[in-house]
């Protein structure tokens, strides 16, 4: 059996290929960054040959002192929700439009125009959005009608990549789920909504499982790259899922929470978990058979980044003096506060927000300050304020399934402190596995094992998994933060009339 696994994680800031081997060990890394270009308020936008450059150079660096015949499989993770357009020669037509792209309001109201919102989120799992990939190809049509002419396929990043490794034009299932045109229940292209849209269905891909092989490494790819030609490329996924994967949510019931600097609580389940309010969302899963319920927050770790760098400027300069992180000295602060905060609410909401309450408008607060309260409260208000947030939409979740463990990753996965908060608030343990950031390259890694055959199927997740720490939570706390959350959902109600006019 060949002994490595080639995974990619085609980001918004980078590229980063990861070697595994395939009994699961991590043998290296390499990053390799590349510019967006923002503009036009929010608009945000990449160059695809930088995608592609980047490939090539990760990959020459990684693959530099191994046996490149010793590669089972190639598989990425991408970026979501993107749209590229491309000619029949797979050339892009113009820079591929980001997720974070906003431009297609305008579209998205076209939308919503024509089909009731809630036929659409049980159609595609989600709400019809500016975010999403066919408002983004409506644009182009209505604004760029020479560009739309000559686009043969809207592809996403990662399956750009797969055309350049391989010669075929495809997507597959997780990243269809992020085109907003995908019927989720059918793993189809919804006839009804490619009609609403009023695109072209035949620029959309072919859709394949993710785990499908879309082709072998052609013989100029593999020179561009460093390897050798004949090398299965597996379809893979897109991040939020493939980080799934990473992190064991393979069968119902296992739920996951990336803390970086935004966040989201995610799970595995059969069948959709549709909210009433559309809070929540659902990708198809990489695992066949499954779907994956998710919820995403804008500013978790962003909000403490932001009180390090605005409020606890104390902590850094005595941080720097000390060779620590400004992270550990606030986690000491907070610990000088009792769980609550003494009553201080913080609403994290400092960039809009998306789940739960899909308010770009919400804005940030901290409410019932008084002069009793202490720099400790404060601090420890704004990492209980991020978890309560996050809480709701584990709270959705477990209307329709039991959620007793939570594995962790991301940033914001290293303190303890915010373990024992998200234990407490949570009432679930708190699973912290032996890799943080690796977890998206590592699904795609996994999903390439099945993929080509080196694994039986997606349980060899377990192989890759290691738990490190296990964080209990304390039972005598669930009323507290019960009443904490009612507060916090009470103060954010009260100031949404408020928000449109402030910052104005």
């Amino acid at each position: 059996m060949k002994r490595y696994l080639l995974a990619h994680d085609l980001g918004t800031s980078g590229n980063k290929a990861t070697l595994f081997t395939t009994d699961g060990k991590l043998v290296r890394s390499f990053t390799v960054p590349y510019g967006t270009h923002y503009f036009n308020t929010n608009w945000s936008e990449q160059d695809p040959e930088d995608w592609w450059k980047a490939v090539c150079s990760s990959t020459k660096s990684l693959a530099a002192d191994i046996d490149a015949r010793e590669v089972a499989a190639i598989a990425f993770s991408g970026q979501m929700m993107g749209c590229l357009c491309v000619d029949r020669d797979g050339r892009p037509l113009r820079p591929a439009i980001l997720y974070s792209d906003q431009r297609a309001v305008v579209e998205c109201e076209s939308i919503l125009g024509q089909i009731d919102p809630l036929d659409f989120y049980h159609i595609t799992g989600h709400r019809a959005s500016a975010s999403y990939s066919v408002e983004k190809l409506m644009w182009v049509k209505a604004h760029e009608p020479e560009t739309y002419s000559r686009t043969h396929k809207m592809l996403h990043a990662k399956d750009y990549i797969n055309f350049r490794l391989t010669g075929v034009m495809a997507s597959e299932y997780s990243d269809g789920s992020g085109t907003n045109v995908m019927d989720l229940n059918t793993r189809r292209w919804s006839e009804k909504l490619v009609k609403i849209a009023g695109i072209d269905g035949e620029k959309l891909p072919d859709l394949k499982a993710s785990t499908d092989v879309v082709g072998e490494l052609t013989a100029q790819a593999a020179k561009a790259i460093g390897l050798v030609p004949g090398i299965p490329v597996v379809a893979g996924g897109g991040d939020g899922v493939c980080a799934g994967v990473g992190v064991g949510s393979v069968k119902p019931g296992t739920t996951y929470n990336y803390l970086g600097s935004s966040s989201w609580i995610a799970t595995t389940s059969e069948n959709p978990i549709f909210d009433d309010e559309m809070r929540t969302f659902v990708w198809a899963h990489a695992v066949p058979g499954y779907v994956h319920p998710c919820g995403t927050m804008q500013t978790a770790g962003s909000s403490l980044a932001w009180l390090k760098n605005e409020i606890c400027s104390l902590e850094k300069v005595f941080a720097a003096e000390m060779g620590l992180s400004a992270y550990e000295l606030i986690n000491k602060e907070i610990e000088k506060s009792p769980p609550g905060a003494n009553g201080i609410i913080f609403l994290p909401y400092l960039l809009g927000e998306r789940t739960p309450r899909w308010n770009p408008d919400a804005k940030g607060a901290f409410i019932g300050l008084t002069l009793a309260h202490t720099r400790a409260d404060v601090v420890r208000s704004v990492m209980e304020g991020v978890t309560l947030n996050l809480s709701i939409i584990l709270d959705i979740f477990r209307t329709q399934t039991p959620i007793g463990e939570i594995t962790v990753i991301g940033g914001g996965a290293k303190g303890e402190v915010w373990r024992r908060i998200m234990a407490d608030i949570y009432q679930a343990d708190i699973v912290r596995p032996n890799y943080l950031e690796e977890a998206t390259s590592m699904g795609a890694a996994i999903i390439g094992g099945v993929g080509c055959g080196v694994f039986k199927s997606f349980d060899v997740a377990d192989r890759f998994i290691e738990v490190v720490d296990r964080t209990k939570p304390n039972p005598a706390l669930a009323g507290l933060y019960a009443e904490v959350k009612k507060l916090l959902n009470d103060s954010y109600d009260a100031l949404v009339p408020l928000f449109p006019r402030l910052g104005k």
